[in-house]
């Protein structure tokens, strides 16, 4: 039997759903930008290495360049990853999953979008302003884009512009109202029984087992010569009928004439 002072829990609207999908189809562009620049990592390192020859730092650099990118992207991976997980806790109402997917999702969202405008020439100008020797960034420009594969950049593109776009879709379908009966905390409010019924706790009422009775009603114990009582297996006989000589003693007859 359910407790009258508890509520049955919402239902999970359609937009808190919706979220939990495209947070999924978030990681999954991750994922995929982690395996595009794994493809590409020894175009990459040929790029660098092709733009710093004769420069003393030719042997690390491509190197250095290939580590940078993946761990780059590794690193977006296990943040989508992680909004994965309390997409998962959304979905069971939990409010304080809530307020961190928004505070994960607003990292993911500048790291992504920086990613989008800075391009492959942000490393580029970083790293060309080492020695008075090494290249410019329109050398390493120049040098990336003859060892990187043409689909790359396009592709990789596209890929952000969707991860992105279904994060900020899944961030907002959290904030909209529609969401935020599902994620208040359910209040007691005492309801009455109604009659018949019973829950966890609740004293017997009349006539339910455990009731204390009283005399009289069906059930009660009786003692010994009330009616109802039960007998010790003697018979029972109807009392004589009074003659005139069955006077108690010490009484006066009556008299006959």
């Amino acid at each position: 039997m359910a407790n009258p002072l508890s509520k049955p829990a919402p239902v999970r609207p359609g937009v808190v759903t919706i979220s939990t999908y495209l947070l999924l189809l978030f990681a999954l562009t991750q994922l995929l930008s982690l395996i595009m620049v794994i493809s590409v990592s020894g175009s990459i390192r040929q790029g660098f290495q092709d733009a710093y020859q004769g420069t003393e730092d030719v042997d690390t650099i491509g190197t250095v360049a290939v580590a940078f990118a993946i761990a780059s992207v590794a690193v977006l991976l296990v943040l989508a990853l992680v909004l994965v997980v309390l997409a998962m806790f959304n979905n069971r109402g939990r409010n304080g999953t809530r307020i961190t997917t928004w505070v994960v999702g607003g990292i993911m969202v500048c790291c992504v979008g920086g990613s989008l405008v800075s391009g492959a020439s942000g490393f580029s100008q970083n790293a060309s302003g080492g020695g008075g020797d090494a290249p410019s960034g329109a050398q390493i420009e120049r040098s990336m884009s003859d060892a990187i594969p043409s689909w790359y950049g396009p592709t990789s593109t596209a890929v952000n512009i969707v991860g992105l776009a279904a994060l900020l879709a899944a961030l907002i379908l959290l904030a909209l109202p529609k969401a935020h009966p599902f994620f208040r905390k359910a209040t007691a409010a005492w309801e009455p029984p109604t009659p018949g019924t019973s829950y966890p706790g609740a004293p017997p009422t009349p006539g339910q087992p455990g009731y204390p009775q009283t005399p009289g009603q069906p059930g009660y114990p009786q003692s010994s010569g009330e009616p109802g009582y039960p007998s010790s297996g003697e018979p029972s006989y109807p009392p004589p009928a009074n003659r005139p000589d069955d006077t108690p003693p010490g009484s006066t007859p009556p008299s006959t004439s």
